[in-house]
């Protein structure tokens, strides 16, 4: 019987003198092209103090480089037709623009430009405080958010993936422009840089642009990896929060491995039976938020039986131990007790006799039809080589989609166990105020 494999692209890879890693997957129909950078930075390298910093510097090198001034940078892509953003989590921050194949050039002339050179002054410093800001401020207007912060301020003291990549609403008024730009200097260099190439372009003169552009920029980038070990948690840990809102509203968080632990398939095919998906492998890039799936375990013992509106699972894939999380948002008119309990008897449910062979077939089928579609498209084929080069590397997507094929029913059903233990538990509830709960 064939070995399982995902439809992988051909991948030339090579390392500048500087440290850059470079990946380059040409697709010689494709009409497009799309440039990522990739950093090895994220929340995860800040401290009490400056959370937010990599979030906010995700904003400015949109702000500013020797050739490329204020708005300047959108301006360029967009004349040419093309679309571009960027987004940072606690593991890495990412940077994308996909063009018209014919105008590769402006993306890999934006990106080693700000590199290594983005200017970063007060004045733009302070014109994007008051953005951020107003960011924070508008998620704030969210439960979910509220919540999702509380659970890992929560279950984590130690470990930097305690505070979200936001950033703290005081850091973010109190960072000054030079502590932005001393962080920016250790970090975003080169040594900690993946660049990725994909879609329609010619390998051999690509390759020789890259040399050339990039080739030239001095190395940087201290070690991003964290040192900080979280301890093993004694016991439940609870908050309850209330605002704003029309449901209450319930976030169950587990501790659970990081991305090359063992464990890790048997715990994505638990998330995938409990919640409808996995990250790692689903229908859209595979980093965005969860959604509902009407087959998963959840959402049939919640949803359907008038306990909740919303429920689902995620597991999210971290360089170090994280969470493995429930959301659940009551009904009208259910209370939290009942939810809650009747959420912790599912678990307990799934720990205790397994998944279902349907539930495992509907799993893996999930997973095969995922892989198939996952490199369809030069955005999209650029964002899955980088995000498995920053988490591990691009071989360990072969080895963790083999591993869950392979996982079997028995085995979740002890990661279950394993994983659902009260003690490792952390649980954040949601409590509308009055005068809305009542409209």
């Amino acid at each position: 019987m064939p070995i399982p494999r995902v439809p992988h692209p051909s991948v030339r890879a090579f390392r500048l003198r500087n440290g850059l890693r470079v990946l380059l997957a040409p697709a010689p129909r494709s009409l497009t092209a799309s440039v990522w950078v990739w950093y090895r930075v994220g929340s995860k390298n800040e401290r009490p103090g400056i959370t937010g910093a990599s979030h906010w510097v995700e904003h400015m090198l949109f702000q500013g480089s020797p050739r490329y001034g204020k708005g300047e940078i959108d301006r360029a892509v967009v004349s040419v037709g093309g679309e571009l953003n960027a987004f940072t989590d606690s593991d890495f921050t990412a940077y994308y623009t996909t063009v018209p194949r014919e105008h590769l050039a402006v993306p890999l002339d934006i990106e080693a430009d700000r590199m290594t050179r983005a200017l970063l002054t007060d004045q733009e410093v302070a014109r994007e405080r008051v953005v951020i800001h107003s960011e924070r401020e508008g998620n704030e207007n969210w439960p979910e958010f509220r919540v999702e912060e509380e659970l890992y301020e929560l279950a984590f003291r130690r470990h930097p993936y305690r505070w979200d990549a936001l950033g703290r609403r005081e850091d973010i008024v109190r960072m000054s422009a030079e502590e932005l730009r001393e962080y920016y200097r250790r970090f975003y260099g080169t040594r900690n840089a993946i660049l990725v190439i994909a879609g329609g372009f010619d390998p051999s003169s690509t390759e020789r642009e890259v040399r050339r552009r990039f080739g030239t920029l001095p190395g940087g980038g201290e070690d991003p990896a964290v040192r900080d070990i979280e301890p093993a948690p004694r016991g439940e840990r609870r908050g309850e929060l209330s605002g704003p809102g029309t449901t209450p509203y319930l976030q169950i968080g587990f501790r659970s491995p990081s991305l090359d632990d063992p464990k890790t398939p048997a715990t994505i095919l638990v998330d995938t039976v409990l919640g409808g998906e996995t990250r790692l492998f689903s229908v859209g890039s595979g980093w965005g938020r969860s959604r509902e799936h009407p087959s998963s375990r959840l959402y049939r013992g919640l949803v359907d039986t008038g306990l909740a509106v919303r429920a689902t699972s995620e597991w999210r894939p971290r360089l170090y131990p994280g969470l493995f999380t429930v959301q659940v948002q009551a009904a009208r008119g259910t209370t939290l007790d009942r939810v809650e309990s009747a959420t912790l008897k599912l678990l307990e449910r799934l720990a205790n006799d397994g998944p279902t062979a349907r539930e495992m077939d509907d799993a893996r089928t999930k997973i095969r039809r995922s892989a198939r579609l996952a490199y369809e498209g030069a955005s999209r084929t650029g964002f899955r080589l980088g995000y498995f080069s920053v988490l591990r590397s691009p071989r360990f997507e072969q080895e963790i989609f083999r591993a869950l094929l392979r996982t079997s029913a028995r085995q979740v059903r002890a990661r279950a166990s394993e994983l659902f233990r009260a003690e490792a538990r952390t649980v954040v509830r949601y409590l509308p105020t009055k005068e809305l709960a009542d409209d």
